[in-house]
């Protein structure tokens, strides 16, 4: 029986390729607003980002997730990506 692969993807901060299950994927809707895909199944532009406190707070001060999905990212997903940690 063949086991099912998981994919992996590179965190836009520290740029550590995981699992795609230890990263948080966050998503640049068609209707220009960017919200966290806990289930990763959203439409629109991914970015990936490793759920430690560090690689938050370094790619809100670099602002490579807005970088990363070509729109500024709001306090208000940094602040919601901090509290999933808890």
């Amino acid at each position: 029986m063949k086991s099912k692969r998981i994919p992996l993807r590179k965190c836009v901060s520290c740029n550590e390729k995981k699992l795609k299950n230890e990263l948080v994927r966050v998503v640049k809707k068609n209707d220009q607003s960017v919200e966290i895909d806990l289930l990763g199944k959203t439409n629109g532009r991914g970015a990936y980002i490793c759920m430690n406190l560090e690689c938050i707070d370094k790619a809100e001060e670099s602002k490579k997730l807005s970088r990363a999905l070509k729109i500024e990212v709001s306090k208000d997903i940094y602040e919601n990506l901090r509290k999933s940690l808890k």
